[in-house]
């Protein structure tokens, strides 16, 4: 049985740490997985708790030379700001990018007064959701890779308030299974016109402080469910995720340079029209499909 439980784990593992980057919903991925596996409760929420605490360690270690610039810079910044030199003219690209990464997570503010629903909505049995997010995001992606949005001009420096604030109001709808978070930033960070290999790279710095403040809010779920779970298979999840989202994201770094993006798009609408074929099929029948 617990044999099961680790490789169930490492599923999930490769599952997240994979999907997590790649535009295609790593949520809608774990809400199918865990739906046609019959996981569920507070068990679901602990592993999904370890994934995302895995996958974030893989952003640190692809992005640190950057992450530990940003960090230089906003200290160097809170120095001006104490001081009153700073000056958001005359700021570093990197300080820029620093309060615009901030600007663009106060929209998860008001969609946090929805935490419950859409928390309810990856763990009830009903999978249309799942089917219609991947539809939305195949859509999104198809519209932000068209030619009209193919050469944007702008770095992390360059972003606007406004354009921060389209950027988190897209990764705050990206909370329904099934759309895709970096699908949605990167997306919208086309559509405002970054380069592309910025647009990827606020994306995933973006979801730093999103991927950090949703799993402390969770913790308190993993106690009483790590007993039932064991230790072994969050490890598991934990290293396997780590692992599988820092080639990930290098993957989609070529990607995105290469033009190649838009298979994702193709992906996820085969992918959105198969699960919603399904979930009505389930609804239809009152039958859940299961492996």
């Amino acid at each position: 049985m617990m044999f099961m439980s680790v490789l169930e784990a490492f599923i999930q593992g490769l599952i997240q740490g994979f999907t997590e980057f790649l535009p295609v919903s790593s949520s809608g991925h774990l809400s199918l997985f865990q739906h046609f596996f019959g996981l569920n409760g507070e068990n679901a929420v602990a592993v999904t708790l370890v994934l995302h605490l895995g996958t974030l360690i893989a952003v640190f270690v692809a992005f640190w030379n950057k992450i530990k610039r940003l960090i230089v810079e906003f200290f160097r910044m809170l120095g001006k700001i104490f001081t009153g030199k700073f000056k958001f003219r005359e700021s570093s690209p990197e300080q820029r990018m620093i309060i615009m990464l901030i600007v663009s997570i106060l929209p998860l503010f008001v969609f946090y007064i929805f935490k419950d629903f859409f928390e309810g909505l990856a763990s009830d049995s009903d999978i249309i959701v799942e089917g219609i997010g991947f539809l939305y995001t195949s859509a999104l992606l198809f519209l932000s890779t068209s030619k009209r949005f193919a050469d944007g001009k702008h770095t992390c420096g360059d972003v606007t308030a406004g354009s921060a604030l389209l950027i988190g109001a897209f990764q705050g709808i990206a909370l329904v299974p099934g759309i895709s978070r970096s699908g949605s930033t990167i997306s919208a960070g086309l559509l405002t016109g970054l380069k592309r290999e910025d647009a990827v790279e606020y994306s995933f710095i973006l979801g730093i402080p999103i991927i950090l403040a949703g799993s402390l809010l969770k913790l308190k779920d993993i106690g009483g469910a790590s007993e039932s779970i064991g230790i072994l298979p969050l490890i598991v999840c934990f290293v396997v995720a780590a692992v599988a989202g820092y080639f990930a994201i290098r993957l989609i770094k070529l990607l995105v340079v290469s033009d190649k993006f838009r298979i994702f798009a193709y992906y996820t609408l085969v992918l959105g029209i198969i699960v919603l074929c399904a979930g009505i099929y389930e609804h239809v029948t009152g039958t859940v499909i299961s492996f």
